[in-house]
């Protein structure tokens, strides 16, 4: 199965260019060229991951995209992509990794494999809790009611 990915960003060339470099390596490729265009995407579709711009018709787009990404049920890996790279946690939001544009081709797609693995991981590792936890509630016995009886003496 393809892993898809929804790839958002105003600049054309930079969105085709990924676009093709990133079919070429297998993954289903869907593109969005605004904010708006990417979040009606998102609860349209399924992706595994999306990479989106975090500069497009505001300063805070990409933002929102990765917050829209992370409320959807599926739970994409996101990563935001920028040429004017933030330190520390001021970029994160609700991204998973940031990618600095421009970039090697070969290091963009070890990151994208990367994040893609370890964000599978996590979700599994998630799921794996969740019903170790459901099962462990299923066997407790059942507690007495434990409320002190207090005399008035």
């Amino acid at each position: 199965m393809k892993r898809r990915i929804l790839l958002v960003d105003d600049e054309l060339a930079i969105l085709l260019t990924l676009k093709a470099v990133l079919e070429i390596q297998g993954f289903d490729v869907t593109t969005a060229s605004s904010a708006r265009e990417a979040k009606l995407k998102l609860r349209q579709h399924q992706f595994h991951m999306v990479i989106t711009d975090n500069r497009m018709e505001s300063e805070n787009a990409g933002l929102e995209v990765a917050t829209a990404a992370k409320k959807a049920p599926y739970q994409p890996a996101v990563a935001l992509l920028t040429a004017f790279p933030l330190s520390g946690d001021d970029w994160q939001g609700d991204a998973d990794e940031m990618l600095v544009k421009p970039m090697n081709t070969q290091a963009l797609l070890n990151q994208i494999e990367a994040l893609l693995v370890s964000h599978e991981d996590k979700k599994q590792k998630a799921v794996r809790l969740a019903a170790v936890e459901t099962t462990a509630k299923k066997k407790a016995p059942a507690r007495p009611n434990s409320r002190k009886i207090v005399s008035a003496r």
